[in-house]
């Protein structure tokens, strides 16, 4: 968390447009600038996943982004400092008109995202994924992640996020049907959402 909040301040630094150097704990930066600086800073949304992480992007981050509808989690951060900021979540879905065939694409592609506890975040290589690949079952695909084309279920993962309380709601399709995917939504999923949810 320290080594982030380090980061995240050397950033802040190079959005002046100044040179930066900085000697810290876990980073050193040398005569860094950038040449092209935006007429306004970049918002730095922080991305976590516990209640330590809720309060470390309430106190050095413009938003925050976590991918479970976790109520708590935004209840921490904006306890802790974040109201007015942007809470932001992401969901992983695979659209298809047949519904095994997206739970096998899921598995195929992104089984990753169904690992226990923090084994997704800290293998260091591919190699190391593919190894505990026979941990994530297709029935564990099936009843965890958003597959086919049910608009209820869509819509169902969707709400969750909203009556959590976030912001902003990142879709991300799994597989190959991306334009499949967005029409989908665009001519089902979205028009079906409260107005105030779009």
């Amino acid at each position: 968390m320290e080594m982030l909040e380090e980061a995240i301040q050397v950033m802040r630094r190079l959005f002046s447009g100044e040179e930066v150097s900085h000697h810290g704990t876990h980073c050193t930066v040398e005569n860094a600038r950038l040449y092209t600086v935006p007429d306004e800073p970049v918002p730095i949304d922080v991305s976590g996943f516990g209640p330590k992480a809720a309060a470390l992007a309430a106190g050095v981050g413009d938003g925050y982004i976590t991918m479970t509808p976790d109520e708590s989690l935004v209840s921490q951060f904006l306890k802790a400092g974040g109201a007015g900021r942007t809470v932001s979540g992401g969901t992983k879905v695979c659209y298809d008109t047949d519904r095994e065939e997206a739970v096998r694409t899921v598995h195929r592609l992104w089984s990753n995202q169904l690992l226990p506890g923090e084994m997704g975040q800290i293998l260091p290589s591919p190699s190391h994924f593919e190894q505990l690949e026979p941990l994530v079952t297709e029935e564990m695909v099936r009843e965890n992640t958003v597959c086919g084309n049910d608009v209820d279920e869509h819509l169902a993962a969707l709400d969750a996020f909203a009556e959590a309380g976030f912001d902003r709601i990142y879709v991300n399709q799994i597989g190959p049907d991306q334009r499949g995917s967005f029409d989908f939504y665009r001519t089902k999923v979205l028009p079906q959402l409260p107005h105030d949810h779009r």
